[in-house]
């Protein structure tokens, strides 16, 4: 008999992807059994626009590229930017879905508590495990009943892509933080200035909040 693949399904921003992403990304494959981890890069998440400026896909895509370039099983996917029209988690789901594969979709206690707010997410119930990992002030957050799922346990790492936009406008470091390639195209790409930030709108998508942004 074929074995099933076990494939998790980590989806985010990533603006910018930083230690803790990469932390949860590990811990995820190894806490879990997963035989891969698909990182889904967001076109334009419809919760932000409006709030902020949004970075290019392009460029998170690479960012998210090279962040995740050390783990071993990730897979650094761009399907949320391939699909024209909005993009919502399901539909994902289902293209990623097979006879012989196991989901996994990763998502921060907050988000996953909501879940039933989100599109079709009755098919999302069919499709996938949900992955909780905890986020500051919502750990003991879990999904709707109607939703299989297991907790994640990581490392207490307080760390948030808010965060580190704030210290880049701020002019404060950010070493650690993020790994030294990402902190390269921080500087080349002059990101999460105020005054000249590289933004893309042109792409109309709705995805559920990203796991640690």
């Amino acid at each position: 008999m074929k074995k099933r693949q076990r494939i998790g399904v980590f989806g985010g921003t990533f603006d910018p992807p930083h230690v803790a992403h990469v932390v949860l990304a590990a811990n995820a494959i190894h806490q879990l059994l997963l035989d891969s981890l698909v990182v889904t890069v967001a076109g334009v998440p419809w919760q932000k626009v409006g709030s902020r400026a949004i970075t290019s896909a392009e460029t998170r895509l690479q960012m998210a590229t090279l962040a995740f370039e050390p783990v071993e099983g990730v897979e650094v996917s761009n399907i949320e930017l391939r699909r024209a029209g909005n993009s919502y988690t399901v539909d994902t789901l289902i293209e990623l879905s097979g006879s012989d594969i196991d989901l996994f979709l990763l998502l921060g206690s907050d988000a996953a508590a909501g879940l039933d707010t989100w599109e079709r997410f009755e098919e999302i119930a069919e499709l996938a495990t949900i992955a909780v990992f905890p986020r500051r002030g919502h750990e003991d957050l879990e999904p709707p009943d109607c939703f299989t799922w297991e907790r994640l346990d990581l490392p207490g790492l307080e760390v948030s892509s808010t965060d580190i936009r704030r210290r880049v406008e701020a002019g404060e470091p950010i070493a650690g933080l993020v790994s030294s390639q990402i902190q390269s195209v921080v500087t080349a790409h002059d990101l999460y200035r105020s005054d000249d930030v590289d933004v893309d709108v042109d792409v109309d998508v709705d995805v559920p909040p990203p796991g640690l942004s």
